[in-house]
């Protein structure tokens, strides 16, 4: 039986078991070159901090949308805010990972590996 899925540490998508991996499994950190190559850059934090900010401003239950977390950090530096759209959902996804965040879509909670399109983010809901 295989181990356990990983989530990848760049990206926070899920990392599937391989068998090329058999022999070092337990240090495998990352889904891909190119994820290991990118890492998680101080943009990345930026745009994970601002999330947890535009959150804490809103009515509890209430979502944002990655591009608003983008603008507001392409606005404190010189990016583009479309060029951190793509970041900002692995912000997100790296905040669900750690159980701060929710990624839904009409509504309901989706997997953040598997969601295409838009997506709307808001803070865990307890009870």
């Amino acid at each position: 039986m295989p181990p356990a899925p990983k989530t990848c540490v760049a990206c926070a998508r899920t990392i599937e078991w391989r068998k090329k991996w058999e022999r070092d499994w337990d240090s495998v950190r990352y889904c891909s070159t190119a994820c290991r190559r990118r890492g998680v850059d101080p943009t990345d934090k930026a745009l994970e901090a601002s999330i947890l900010s535009l959150l804490d401003a809103r009515a509890g239950g209430a979502t944002i949308c990655p591009s608003e977390a983008a603008r507001a950090v392409a606005a404190e530096g010189s990016l583009e805010w479309r060029d951190l759209m793509e970041p900002a959902r692995r912000a997100a996804r790296r905040l669900v990972d750690a159980g701060d965040v929710e990624i839904t879509q009409a509504g309901h909670v989706v997997d953040p590996s598997t969601a295409k399109g838009p997506i709307r983010i808001r803070r865990v809901r307890h009870g």
